[in-house]
C-alpha cells in the first residue's frame, strides 16, 4: 500500500459529527495520523441569497430529465463545498498539497513513488487521472458566468490561458472536465486571490443551486483559464476506479503492477476528453 511507505496523514470531513464507533473503526484500519472534522453551515449550507422556489423549479426540470443527482440538495451543497471551501478548512490549512479520496474508489496499480514529491519537483499545480464530459443540462450558464467574471476582473485575471481542450472547434464550451473525485494538487492554487474571487462570483450567481454545477467543471475551468498548461499533469501511470468509470495506464510496462485492462478505461469511451487534452498539450509543445 502506498501510504504504508510514505506515511501521510488523513483528514476526514463530514457535514455531521462522526460517531466514536466510526472513528475507532477507521483508526484500526489507518496506520498513520488521521483527523476528523465537522463542516459548518457556511461550508456546507445554502447561502441566504438563494431563492428556494427557483431551486425547486430547477430540481423538477432535471428530475424529469433523469439527470443524476438532479433532485439532490445535499449533492449541490457538496459541490459548492468542494468548489469553495475544502481548501479553507482549519484542519488542512497547514498543508500545501492534497490527494482527494472518496468512499468506494479503487486504486488499480501499485504506486511506488510519491506523487506529492513529483508535483513539487516538477513544479506542477494540479494532477488528474480521468477527464470526461459533463452533463450540459447541469451547467447551462457556467461558462457564460465564467466569461463574465473574466471580463469584469481583467486586472486580476490578466490574460486567461484557455486550454483548448474545454472548447469545441467553434469555440463554444464542450463541458470537458477533470474528474475531481481524484485530484492530487496544490492548495496554493485554490487559495489564490483569482480563484477565491472566481468562486465568490460563481457563488453569488446561485448556479450551484439554481442549476447543478459540479465542482469538477468549476475546478477545470479555473485551472484551464488561470494556470499554464505545463502546471497541469495527467497521472497516466495511476490506475483508478470510481464507478462507473476507470482508468488503466496506457504503458504496457506499467501493467505488471496493475489489476486492470487498458481497453476497459473510460479513455476509449465517447464521453472521454483525453484525446482533446493530449492534442492540446501536443499543440503547445
Amino acid at each position: 500500500m502506498f501510504n504504508n511507505k510514505f506515511r501521510y496523514p488523513y483528514v476526514m470531513l463530514n457535514d455531521d459529527h462522526f460517531t466514536d464507533e466510526f472513528k475507532s473503526n477507521i483508526k484500526k484500519i489507518v496506520s498513520t495520523d488521521i483527523k476528523f472534522g465537522k463542516l459548518t453551515n457556511t461550508e456546507f449550507g445554502i447561502p441566504s441569497h438563494i431563492d428556494m422556489t427557483k431551486v425547486q423549479n430547477n430540481i423538477n426540470i432535471l428530475k424529469s430529465q433523469n439527470i443524476i443527482y438532479g433532485d439532490s440538495i445535499p449533492y449541490r451543497k457538496m459541490c459548492r463545498f468542494f468548489s469553495g471551501y475544502f481548501f479553507r478548512h482549519p484542519l488542512v490549512l497547514k498543508y500545501r498539497y492534497y490527494w482527494r479520496i472518496e468512499p468506494g474508489v479503487k486504486f488499480l496499480c501499485k504506486i511506488n513513488y510519491d506523487p506529492f514529491e513529483f508535483l513539487r519537483n516538477n513544479e506542477k499545480e494540479y494532477g488528474f487521472v480521468i477527464t470526461i464530459k459533463e452533463y450540459m443540462e447541469t451547467i447551462p450558464s457556467l461558462y457564460k458566468e465564467t466569461l463574465n467574471f473574466i471580463i469584469n476582473n481583467k486586472k486580476l485575471v490578466g490574460n486567461p490561458k484557455i486550454n483548448n481542450f474545454i472548447l469545441n472547434k467553434d469555440y463554444t464550451y464542450n463541458g470537458c472536465h477533470f474528474w475531481s473525485n481524484f485530484e492530487i494538487a496544490s492548495f496554493d492554487f485554490f487559495r489564490s486571490d483569482v480563484y477565491l474571487d472566481y468562486f465568490k462570483y460563481l457563488d453569488m450567481s446561485g448556479g450551484f443551486f439554481y442549476e447543478r454545477w459540479g465542482d469538477a467543471p468549476v475546478h477545470t475551468l479555473a485551472a484551464s483559464l488561470f494556470l499554464e498548461k505545463k502546471l497541469i499533469h495527467f497521472f497516466d501511470d495511476i490506475g483508478y476506479e470510481h464507478p462507473p468509470y476507470s482508468h488503466c495506464p496506457s504503458s504496457p510496462s506499467r501493467l505488471v503492477d496493475c489489476e486492470c485492462r487498458p481497453k476497459d478505461s473510460v479513455d476509449f469511451m465517447e464521453i472521454s476528453c483525453l484525446k482533446q487534452w493530449l492534442s492540446d498539450v501536443l499543440e503547445s509543445t
